[in-house]
């Protein structure tokens, strides 16, 4: 048997993905990892109103409101909920995993506002980045990934997960030893856990890809996981509704700030899925994780974070986050081979025999196309069907939400460098205009 040729389902035959089409879509899955990281490290600016005394509960759970809304909203606009809904019946055992994912990252997400308030955003950031070592464990031990890789490929990873470990170490002497944070070690704690609980998260998100689901279906359901866990958090820990009411009261200045921080985030993590949809979550998680270079970027150049702490920590902080930063590019720069293909070609047979899936979707998986559409060997798919007025109420409804909280919104009492942001700013509209036209032409962002 030709070992190009993998199996869908018992007596059928899977079709291997043409060569130039395979190197599209992990162009395509590359772009959406730098993409990812410039629209997430900008989406946990916003947390820093942590400062101004707002609860790092409430902080979170108005963050994941802001998600709720954007992924919903995003996927209707883009795809149709009829197209969501045509997913679910093909692959209803991944609304579960996409629930556990998504309380997964509101444990994760609250920590990180832990750990900005007590260690700062531009050291904070690369601490909870070690969710790309866990991501290439998982990718490895569960999906096949760097499996028949190549010893030179192994080696880019193992040395780029060491440059990631040695930065990782760097700046958490910095900002244990001489950071002004009242609780330093607590700050160094939270980001790491959430490191964990986000590297851990990637399981679900590797299983719906190589199944068959949508990216745009997958965060949908993600986000109910999202949103009841991160509810029942502030409701428990934040001392009940009426401390919970009283919070939000107190929060109402910055309610449009911190829900458009989660708005952000969504887009970022929606690059972010499609990197690890084509380029595995070994490659896509690290390249996603360059939102470390610009956390720091905003941390330091739009909000002063280290300002006049000496030149020592700023080159212990800088270099940690450049061998960080170098790490993550060597793994994400290690290209998927043919052989190694094959074995990802392994691991969806496995999860389409597992769950009964029909091969055809699972193949489409594999090569960026509607179900309907994997018998062409060229061109793009089909477009989505066409929206329906209940898509369009969603737009309309997250909107209308959005420009009223904004109408009310004052802005924070802080300084703030306006000519980087603004610059930053356009970095991530640029980084958003190049995704979104690969995905388009390329995948029909399927």
């Amino acid at each position: 048997m030709n070992p190009e040729m993998m199996s869908a389902v018992p007596g059928k035959l899977m079709p291997s993905i043409e060569t130039a089409r395979l190197q599209r879509l992990q162009l395509v899955g590359t772009l959406c990892g730098f993409g990812a990281g410039a629209w997430l490290g900008a989406a946990e600016a916003p947390t820093k109103l942590v400062k101004l005394g707002v609860s790092p509960l409430v902080v979170s759970l108005l963050m994941v409101i802001g998600v709720f809304l954007a992924r919903w909203s995003l996927p209707a606009l883009i795809r149709g909920t009829a197209q969501m809904r045509a997913d679910i019946r093909r692959v209803p055992h991944l609304i579960v995993w996409a629930v556990l994912a998504g309380c997964l990252w509101a444990v994760a997400n609250t920590l990180t506002i832990f750990a900005i308030r007590d260690i700062g955003l531009s050291i904070a950031f690369p601490l909870w980045n070690i969710n790309s070592l866990l991501g290439i464990f998982w990718g490895y031990l569960l999906f096949n990934e760097l499996r028949d890789a190549g010893k030179l490929r192994w080696l880019t990873v193992l040395g780029g997960a060491l440059l990631m470990f040695t930065g990782a170490t760097l700046l958490a002497i910095a900002s244990s030893t001489q950071s002004p944070a009242e609780h330093p070690l607590r700050g160094i704690v939270a980001a790491l856990a959430a490191g964990v609980l986000w590297g851990t998260m990637y399981i679900p998100y590797r299983k719906a890809y190589l199944t068959g689901m949508n990216p745009l279906s997958f965060i949908a359901f993600f986000t109910i996981g999202e949103l009841g866990m991160m509810l029942t958090l502030a409701l428990v820990y934040g001392g009940g509704p009426a401390a919970l009411a009283n919070q939000l009261q107190l929060a109402k200045p910055a309610l449009f700030w911190l829900m458009l921080g989660g708005f952000v985030w969504v887009i970022g993590d929606l690059f972010q899925q499609y990197a690890a949809k084509y380029i595995g979550i070994s490659r896509g998680i690290p390249l996603s994780n360059t939102n470390q270079l610009w956390g720091l970027f905003w941390g330091i150049l739009v909000f002063g974070e280290l300002r006049g702490l000496g030149t020592s920590l700023y080159t212990q902080v800088i270099g940690g986050s450049l061998l960080m930063a170098a790490g993550a590019g060597a793994i994400a720069f290690s290209s998927v081979t043919g052989k190694e293909h094959v074995r990802w070609k392994q691991a969806a047979d496995r999860e389409g025999q597992r769950y009964q899936v029909d091969s055809s979707y699972v193949e489409a998986a594999l090569s960026g196309r509607e179900a309907s559409n994997v018998s062409k060997s060229s061109g793009p798919p089909a477009a989505p069907s066409s929206r329906s007025w209940f898509d369009y109420l969603l737009v309309i409804a997250a909107t209308t939400i959005f420009i009223t909280l904004a109408v009310l919104a004052r802005a924070p009492n802080m300084s703030i460098n306006w000519p980087a942001l603004v610059a930053l700013a356009a970095a991530m509209l640029t980084f958003l205009l190049a995704c979104g036209l690969a995905l388009w032409r390329i995948t029909r962002f399927n």
